[in-house]
């Protein structure tokens, strides 16, 4: 059957936006990267960074670049979340979003080019009040990323490229809420065999300080295509 080009005239157009959950780790916890919304209508409040997806742009494209734009970041984790479609979302148009959360090492983006969009970290305890329905869609991205952090490495992309076994500990107590059993918690991240010890401390903490680990991307990999279940029991 031929459908008639018309048929598109028959239909409301509307657009189409992305938006970046945007989380990092640092001493004081888990963070949500918030800006200062520079338009209207909500000008001036609390925000997610996002932007309308461009002509020539895919969804995954279109949230590369914004977290580009906010972060100066390429390459980093991201995983597309929901599509956000209420009729009465945007009180400026009809936007259908697309959310994407993505995890960040704090210590590595651009901290002038985050400045100048306005944007701040909260901690996840303190976000505040966000335009719209950003805080629904940050409630969901919490809940995917505490899903994954079980039964894939996705934690590891918060934490530096070298870190102790207590960061790593912090790490998941903030991701989960709780605390968590220090010598389960070791035996259990450790048994896995995705932990390579180096030959260094840091000693930030302590003047004994604390041995530093490396996690093995390559080992996990290999061991993927062999059946390994990944599994933290928190």
């Amino acid at each position: 059957m031929v459908v008639s080009p018309d048929i598109y005239n028959l239909h409301q157009p509307m657009l189409v936006a992305v938006d970046c959950i945007i989380f990092g780790f640092d001493e004081r916890g888990l963070k949500l990267l918030a800006v200062k919304r520079q338009m209207d209508p909500a000008r001036g409040e609390w925000s997610l960074m996002g932007g309308f997806l461009g002509g020539n742009e895919s969804l995954d494209e279109a949230a590369a670049r914004i977290l580009h734009q906010l972060t100066g970041l390429t390459g980093v984790y991201m995983d597309q979340l929901y599509a956000h479609s209420h009729p009465l979302r945007d009180p400026g148009a009809r936007v259908v979003s697309v959310s994407y959360y993505a995890l960040i090492k704090i210590s590595g983006h651009n901290q002038e080019q985050a400045k100048a969009h306005g944007a701040e970290w909260f901690k996840i305890s303190e976000i505040p009040p966000l335009i719209f329905d950003h805080n629904e869609m940050v409630e969901m991205a919490l809940q995917l990323l505490r899903r994954q952090a079980k039964t894939k490495p996705v934690g590891f992309e918060l934490l530096p490229e070298k870190f102790t076994l207590p960061q790593l500990q912090a790490l998941y107590e903030a991701i989960y809420q709780k605390e968590l059993d220090r010598r389960n918690f070791r035996k259990n991240i450790q048994s896995m065999g995705l932990l390579e010890k180096l030959a260094e401390k840091d000693k930030a903490g302590s003047r004994k300080g604390a041995w530093l680990y490396r996690f093995n991307i390559e080992k996990y990999e290999a061991f993927k295509n062999q059946g390994f279940f990944f599994n933290v029991s928190v």
